[in-house]
């Protein structure tokens, strides 16, 4: 068996691929088609006019999903190990899954509203995605603390550490340049900017905060290869159960008392 058939852990390795493609692919027709600069333009430049903005909204929606995906598969992991008696680890589990949805909630809006359209949903989609996706690193950093090394080695700990210094540097970094860089230019629509010149006004700041923002969408995309050995080691199953041999016959007495006081069996049992 290869190292990618074990567990649920081609769910993160797919999640990177498509992730990384979804922002190559755009960036590389954006930069041939001439819509974009060659030398660090913002992620959503590269997806703003057509061709590229339909595959970029396209994938990056399918990256949001492969995300939610992937944080709940861990949000059941970590359950499935803690105690009930650690709540400081359960308070930290579902913290971690708030931030997990609204960073991937914030990757679908910034997919379907693009900057030239509404930039302003497309900034607040923009911050929810950074934002919280960055707690949600040094979140699961903090329960990989307090977890090893009961449940994994100090390797893994000192990864998410360094990929969570990485994004947090990354976001300090985008937020002050991009101040700089609003101050420096009164007046000019920098949000819909899409070609700058070097020695221009602003473009020190703008290729700071461009980098920056291509360094924290990595930081996130290297933080789940940390979770491909922790994946290899669940196994999901579903289990159907049958109320009735017959599909569509009308319940039995019995069945019908259970369904009128609300008691149903689930069609599907899962585990992991």
């Amino acid at each position: 068996m290869w190292w990618f058939q074990r567990g649920l852990c081609a769910l993160p390795v797919t999640l990177v691929i498509w992730s990384s493609a979804t922002f190559l692919i755009s960036y590389a027709t954006a930069v041939v088609l001439g819509h974009a600069d060659l030398l660090v333009p913002y992620i959503s430049d590269t997806g703003t006019e057509v061709p590229e903005r339909c595959v970029f909204g396209f994938m990056l929606s399918i990256s949001g999903f492969l995300g939610l995906g992937t944080m709940y598969v861990r949000h059941k992991q970590v359950q499935a190990l803690i105690s009930s008696s650690e709540s400081g680890l359960q308070l930290l589990n579902y913290t971690g899954l708030l931030m997990g949805i609204a960073s991937t909630v914030g990757m679908c809006v910034v997919a379907n509203f693009q900057k030239t359209d509404m930039t302003s949903i497309h900034l607040l989609g923009a911050g929810l995605t950074f934002g919280p996706g960055t707690l949600y690193i040094l979140v699961q950093t903090g329960m990989s603390y307090r977890m090893q090394p009961r449940f994994h080695g100090r390797d893994i700990l000192w990864a998410r550490m360094t990929v969570g210094m990485w994004s947090l540097i990354s976001i300090i970094t985008l937020f002050i340049s991009s101040v700089l860089m609003y101050d420096e230019l009164p007046g000019v629509d920098v949000a819909n900017k899409l070609h700058w010149q070097p020695g221009e006004r602003g473009f020190l700041a703008h290729q700071v905060s461009a980098a920056s923002e291509w360094s924290l969408a990595f930081s996130f995309i290297c933080f789940f290869l940390t979770y491909i050995h922790d994946f290899q080691k669940i196994t999901l199953r579903v289990q159907p159960v049958l109320q009735s041999n017959h599909l569509y016959d009308s319940p039995h007495s019995e069945e019908r008392e259970h369904m009128q006081r609300g008691e149903r069996s689930p069609l599907l049992a899962g585990a992991m």
